[in-house]
């Protein structure tokens, strides 16, 4: 197999944090390591656009603007982007454009890629729920913006040629919006050798982030409202004194400072320990710290971080919403409890940090296997080569719906 050509559009990107960026980060520096050619379509994270060479990975980054309400968001201008990626796209040639989303950079690639008859692969992150609070949409008005959300994502997901997304709750999902074609599950993946079980490093993991040594229960995420972390310091609360046991939250977002409220009206505010942003280099060491992972978000398409905590041999305490169940046997590497009930979140974590911590740790990461990221490169490189110098599929060439997605 020659190498491919690859143009990866997407409109988030480190540094952005977020499951997304990170998997579209890994997914081409992946592919480049495995010798393609691998190109990357973004907005700028300064403003002004520019192309650079990362390593083996050729970044372009678009003109942008800061989003209102968002300091640290920012979204490509669309004056002139439809042009620039038209002129970019002749230049590159690529066998296939890989979409993340069906924003507005990773719309217009694939529109403009389908226009040349370039092949198009959309894999889609997207879940309502992580926009509301970005947008600033007020709750009586969030069931209407997520069906018209719904419905966008589905029109611009019809005219891929290939359909990705996580896991197969995420493609049930989408076929319960009305995509009527096949939708194939590929896992993020995660990265088995950089993440792995530490335990011998957990003192000195702690110490790194200032933490006391006992019992440390992990959570790496943005700290919005989506994730529902309240409901994990709630369920902290609950068991202590009578547990010895700490939260350490790795991550910035909206809801810090009511967060941290919570912790002191709990009276567990010294028990709560807020990491702030931690270095992508630096994230290995934060699940070393800990002895459990826990989970209490509901829009979860597949939970890279989870994944990650999982790898590394922790037990997981999840909440039994969207994807989030792929990743727990009940009792065997950890639980899933109703989302919102702290009561049940609680006497998990009892359970896991228990004397069965480190035969369900162990089980973690024996399911974390199954993920291995060189299966999923593998997997994206079989529907590249597929798609390989083939015109673009007439929009009304898949609209059967199948209980599974075709094999390629």
């Amino acid at each position: 197999m020659r190498p491919l050509r690859v143009l990866i559009a997407t409109d988030t990107y480190p540094p952005d944090v977020n499951g997304a960026g990170y998997f579209t980060h890994r997914l081409a520096e992946g592919l480049a390591a495995r010798g393609h050619r691998v190109h990357v379509l973004c907005p700028s994270e300064r403003g002004e656009p520019y192309v650079t060479a990362n390593g083996p990975v050729t970044e372009h980054r678009l003109r942008s603007a800061q989003l209102p309400f968002q300091t640290s968001m920012r979204a490509a201008v669309p004056l002139g982007m439809g042009g620039h990626i038209t002129r970019l796209l002749q230049r590159l040639d690529p066998d296939v454009v890989h979409a993340q989303s069906h924003f507005p950079v990773s719309r217009t690639a694939m529109r403009r890629g389908r226009a040349l008859g370039v092949p198009v692969v959309l894999t889609n992150h997207f879940m309502p729920d992580n926009l509301y609070a970005h947008a600033r949409i007020p709750a009586p008005m969030q069931e209407v913006a997520g069906s018209l959300a719904w419905m966008d994502m589905v029109r611009v997901a019809a005219e891929a040629d290939y359909v990705t997304t996580p896991t197969p709750r995420a493609a049930s999902l989408l076929r319960d919006k009305g995509l009527a074609r096949a939708v194939e599950d590929i896992s993020c993946g995660i990265d088995l050798d950089r993440f792995h079980p530490r335990a011998g490093e957990r003192a000195a993991a702690r110490r790194r982030f200032g933490l006391p040594d006992r019992d440390t229960v992990v959570f790496v995420g943005r700290l919005d409202e989506e994730k529902r972390i309240q409901d994990t310091i709630r369920a902290l609360a609950r068991i202590v004194p009578e547990h010895d046991a700490q939260l350490a939250l790795a991550g910035t977002g909206q809801r810090e400072a009511e967060l941290r409220a919570l912790a002191a009206e709990l009276g567990v505010a010294d028990r709560v320990f807020f990491l702030g942003f931690v270095p992508d280099e630096d994230l290995p060491l934060v699940y070393a710290a800990g002895n459990a992972f826990a989970i209490a978000g509901v829009a979860e398409l597949q939970s890279i971080a989870t994944l990650e905590a999982m790898s590394t041999g922790l037990p997981v305490v999840a909440a039994d919403a969207m994807a989030l169940p792929h990743l727990v046997e009940e009792g065997r590497n950890g639980f899933l409890f109703p989302p919102g009930d702290d009561s049940c979140l609680a006497g998990h974590l009892r359970t896991v940090l228990g004397p069965r911590n480190a035969a369900m740790g162990a089980a973690s990461r024996e399911l974390a296997l199954r993920h291995d990221h060189h299966r999923s490169l593998e997997r994206f490189e079989a529907v590249y080569e597929r798609l390989r110098g083939t015109a673009p599929q007439p929009l009304w060439a898949e609209r059967v719906v199948p209980e599974q997605a075709v094999a390629v």
